[in-house]
Parts: structure tokens; sequence; C-alpha cells
């Protein structure tokens, strides 16, 4: 599943060609994503004019006088920015067709992503209650060991939690906790907040890398432009279980943490 990194170099690809644009008509050849695309989107949308495109969590939100349109990618989608004369393919859900004479197209071979519409001065009940950015000034290691206390549950499946942060998923989460030594096992009320803050830089640190990198190529993620993420490259425990750790070379181990995957090395996480 795309996570931060991806979305937000899509949101970063694709704003260019929005804003200030007009988005003419829609053109939905499958009205069936996660969820129906809803009526408002179809009626309100056409004729606007983009004013914004903004990131929150793995959602991207295209803004117009009008309202908001919430986007997600899902597992597999993408949003790509092409020549109006572009045929579409067996997965190309949706086109926005714009004043440019280009269109923005979203694919989805799964349809687990998901088109919706947020009325102006609404909040989508899917952007309720989530919590802080974790590269805005809201996200540090004071936070991650106030909202821990008295938790039993393991550090990886808190991180996880989108009311604890949003965007962090488990490729991340497992580089982040080997970056600051964690194990991703350790129950999240019995970290100090000393690791605490050294675990939020390293969220911090590594996020905004992934992105100069254009996020992680894992199945199905390609940037707007067309061109894989490069972060893969750079994984120390991520998928690696069984190969030697890049630090000390003792072998990555893989656990299953809250229904997911988690890599990490047994030398280098306490």
């Amino acid at each position: 599943m795309p996570e931060l990194p991806e979305v937000e170099t899509t949101r970063r690809g694709i704003a260019p060609h929005l804003i200030g644009r007009r988005i003419e008509a829609l053109k939905i050849r499958q009205p069936r994503l996660r969820w129906p695309i809803p009526a408002a989107l179809r009626r309100k949308l056409p004729g606007q004019r983009v004013d914004a495109v903004e990131r929150r969590a793995k959602y991207l939100l295209v803004h117009t006088a009008a309202g908001s349109a919430l986007l997600h990618l899902g597992m597999s989608g993408s949003l790509r920015v092409l020549p109006g004369t572009t045929l579409a393919g067996k997965h190309d859900h949706v086109d926005w067709l714009l004043d440019s004479g280009k269109l923005l197209r979203f694919t989805d071979p799964r349809r687990f992503g998901s088109q919706l519409w947020q009325p102006p001065g609404a909040i989508h009940p899917l952007l309720a209650n989530l919590g802080p950015e974790p590269l805005e000034g809201g996200f540090d290691g004071a936070h991650l060991w106030r909202t821990s206390r008295g938790r039993a549950a393991s550090v990886k499946t808190f991180l996880m939690d989108q009311h604890v942060v949003v965007g962090v998923g488990n490729i991340y989460v497992s580089e982040a906790l080997f970056a600051a030594g964690i194990r991703p096992g350790r129950a999240a009320g019995s970290i100090s907040l000393a690791r605490y803050d050294q675990l939020a830089d390293e969220i911090k640190r590594i996020l905004g890398y992934a992105i100069t990198r254009g996020g992680t190529t894992l199945r199905d993620f390609l940037s707007p432009d067309g061109e894989p993420g490069y972060f893969e490259q750079e994984l120390f425990v991520y998928g690696r279980a069984g190969q030697p750790c890049k630090v000390c070379a003792t072998a990555v181990r893989s656990v299953i943490l809250g229904q997911r995957s988690t890599f990490y090395c047994p030398t280098c996480q306490r």
C-alpha cells in the first residue's frame, strides 16, 4: 500500500498541473471503488477551479470553492497527469479533464482506492480524530511518550495507530524502529522519553528522506511522472528476513505484530 512518502510524492507531482486549472469534466468508467463515487462529487466538481492540493495522512484533498475531493490510493492506486488524448486501459477508472488539455487519471487494479467529497467548512468523517502529522510541529517524542503511558501493546502497533500519529505505515515503522535501536515487540508504555525523542527524530528523518527519493517501490507504486520510488534500495530491515543486518551482519528476523509482518535485527534493537 502506498504510504505517506508515496502519497506526498504524488501530491507534489500532480499539484503544479492542477492548481489554478479548471476541471472541465469527469469521465467515470467505474463508479464503484472502495466506496461508490458520491453524487456530490460528480455534480459539484466539474467546472471548478483548483485552489490547492493538500495531503492529510494518506489522503489527498483537492480544494475548490465548491468543496474538496478526497482521494485515497488504496493498495494499488495511482494518479498520473497525462495528455488528454491518452487512451484508457482496463484499470483506468476515472479521468479528470482539465482546461489545460491534460487529464488526471486514477488507475486502480484492485479498486481499494476512493474518490469522495468534503463540503466547504466540513471535515470528512475519515479525517476526524486523526493524530498529528509526523513531519509537522505537533509530533515529537514527548507526544509519543505521553500517549503511550499505560499501553501494553507493542510499540510497532502503537505507532501504526492513526490516532497516535498519521501515515507512518508498516515499511517506515520498521525502518524507524531499527534506526532508533528499539525492538518492535517492546511494550509501548515501557519506553522512556529519551528513546521516544530519538524515535520521533528518526521517523521524521526517514520519512523526509524517503520523500526526496520518491518513496518506496513495492509492487505497483509509481510516481505521477511514471518513475519508480528508489527508497526500497536503501531499506535496512523491511523485507530482508534472513539476510544479514547491514550494520552488524546478524540475520534479520521477521515476526507478525498486529497482523502485519515486522522486521528487526535482534542485535541492533533491544
